[in-house]
């Protein structure tokens, strides 16, 4: 159920989808001559995709998210290397079956390399499906024929295909593996997405060191307008915006143990 109602939830108030049904109430208000609740409705779209295009507001909501847990010295040896899902193009790939990456495809470039780095590291694959109505291959699968086109064989790959949402990859990965006192796991993840990542594995009991990569921002963007060519200042409002609901959301339901996760 929480699945589902999240999904619904963001459907709602992601900014596009948020500003197309503003927009398409502010007609029906204006029809029935209800000018001055329509003006406002049709301001408050307006205002909003502004400030998501056309200024650093997506920057200042991602980069306290990026900063949180920064990444910590190369360990000297490395037990497993956990690579959550969603850097794929999924509904691509079930079609075609290759392995397009998405603009978090980062997370599995970094785990091929920390899988050379340390030859002996478990990789551990958690993704499957988050999608409510949008059907497409799980991360899992995919991630197969990506690491043995880059060399690194199937017999090292752990698959955890179930897991629609965070803690779902968090509770799934720790019953596969059942790491070992004392180990040293790896968390790949994409920054922003880190301070929750961490959360869920801890509540989980699964202790793991965090290796967040695919950085959305430069740290340095502070406020200001045009900072970004409009479609990625969009994308990064609307990223920052579903971090910080989630993290929320999964506090209040028990989930993680505070609003913003700390190291």
């Amino acid at each position: 159920m929480f699945f589902v109602l999240s999904k619904l939830f963001w459907f709602l108030i992601q900014p596009v989808n948020l500003a197309i049904i503003l927009l398409i109430a502010g007609l029906l208000l204006a029809m029935l001559r209800w000018h001055r609740t329509a003006y406002g409705l049709f301001g408050i779209a307006a205002l909003g995709l502004a400030l998501c295009v056309w200024t650093s507001f997506g920057a200042l909501l991602v980069t306290p998210l990026e900063d949180r847990f920064p990444r910590p010295p190369l360990p000297e040896k490395v037990a497993g290397i956990v690579v959550l899902g969603g850097g794929f193009e999924g509904g691509i790939n079930l079609v075609r079956g290759g392995y397009e990456l998405n603009s978090g495809g980062d997370r599995y470039v970094e785990a091929a390399a920390l899988a050379r780095r340390y030859p002996e590291a478990t990789i551990v694959i958690s993704g499957g499906t988050g999608a409510l109505l949008l059907e497409g291959e799980d991360d899992a699968s995919t991630a197969v024929r990506l690491f043995e086109a880059l060399g690194i064989p199937r017999e090292r790959l752990v698959l955890e295909g179930k897991s629609r949402n965070t803690y779902e990859n968090a509770v799934f990965t720790k019953e596969l593996v059942t790491p070992a006192p004392g180990e040293t796991w790896l968390l790949v993840t994409s920054a922003f997405h880190m301070p929750r990542s961490m959360a869920l594995f801890r509540q989980a009991g699964f202790p793991v060191t965090p290796w967040p990569v695919d950085y959305r921002t430069t740290g340095r963007e502070g406020i200001g307008f045009f900072v970004d060519n409009p479609v990625d200042s969009l994308q990064t409002a609307t990223l920052g915006i579903r971090e910080w609901i989630g993290l929320i959301a999964y506090w209040l339901t028990g989930r993680i143990d505070q609003p913003f996760p700390s190291p």
